[in-house]
């Protein structure tokens, strides 16, 4: 398994994460079959949220993590997403990342993250909560999900501690962020900029982009692997993993992790002898004509 370093951090971690929002739904013999596969496989990362499952998939994980592998793993958790509304405060942050440790059965969380943006935010509030969390040593590095640049930019402005991640939605057939740049100067309707630049910003600022919902189609719409919907980037998927000895799904992950920015693409599927197949994108490389070949199939137009 490939690694990547992220952000402007230390630490190194393997290309391909596992995103753990489905544990919950788990008993535990499952979810420990799902975590020793995973780490067999090389994949060393874990993407966590207070929402996921209600906690459940946090309490899950940790009944089938050993003391001896914590320190050799990375977890990660997101807070912010409250019922009905979007929660920054102060009190919120903290209360949700005592309530993590609690369920995850650890002292500290690696990266904590902002889960979607609160437009009540008060960036001075959120300072503070970083920072007390961080000198406590219960977080050690901080990101955000979901965040457009300007919105990043103002909690730089407050908060202490680098911000080293930025989890976004992206797959071949959501790609707004890269559709943008290819469309500079022209009247098409992917050279709206909705996101201001966002990949563009975070390689210029190293921050790592990690890539959710990499195998998805519009907003929660469904999935585009064996899709009847979507026969042209089936097919040119098929092809390409043929040629590199992947399936579709692999192939679709290969697409990300090849964009220089270096994204790191998390992956929820808690069936182990897909993300056994999913994995082995992580040592593939496309080329550039067939990075582009995927990007056209999935009905993107270059200018």
């Amino acid at each position: 398994m490939k690694k990547i370093k992220l952000g402007t951090s230390d630490l190194e971690v393997s290309n391909i994460a596992l995103g753990c929002m489905s544990m919950g739904n788990k008993t535990t013999e499952e979810a420990s079959k799902v975590l020793h596969n995973a780490l067999e496989l090389g994949i060393d990362f874990f993407d966590h949220a207070d929402i996921y499952a209600s906690g459940k998939s946090e309490e899950i994980f940790s009944e089938v993590l050993t003391p001896s592998t914590r320190d050799k793993i990375t977890i990660q958790t997101k807070t912010g997403i409250r019922k009905g509304f979007f929660d920054f405060s102060k009190e919120h942050i903290i209360n949700s990342v005592e309530g993590s440790l609690k369920r995850l059965k650890t002292d500290y969380i690696d990266i904590l993250l902002l889960h979607r943006p609160d437009a009540l935010v008060e960036p001075e509030e959120v300072a503070e909560a970083f920072s007390e969390l961080h000198k406590s040593g219960k977080v050690r590095h901080f990101g955000v999900s979901n965040h457009n640049p300007m919105q990043i930019e103002l909690l730089k402005k407050y908060v202490e501690q680098e911000l080293i991640v930025n989890q976004l939605q992206l797959s071949v057939m959501h790609t707004g962020m890269i559709d943008a740049g290819l469309q500079v100067n022209t009247k098409h309707e992917n050279g709206v900029n909705r996101d201001g630049s966002v990949l563009d910003y975070s390689r210029l600022n190293n921050m790592t982009i990690q890539a959710w919902s990499p195998f998805r189609y519009g907003n929660f719409e469904g999935l585009f692997i064996d899709n009847d919907e979507f026969p042209e980037v089936n097919s040119k998927l098929e092809e390409i993993g043929d040629k590199y000895h992947i399936n579709k799904s692999a192939a679709a992950i290969a697409w990300i992790l090849r964009h220089p920015a270096k994204i790191q693409a998390i992956v929820g599927t808690m069936t182990p002898e897909r993300l056994t197949n999913i994995a082995k994108a992580s040592a593939v490389e496309l080329t550039r004509e067939e990075w582009y070949e995927l990007y056209r199939a999935a009905g993107n137009e270059l200018p």
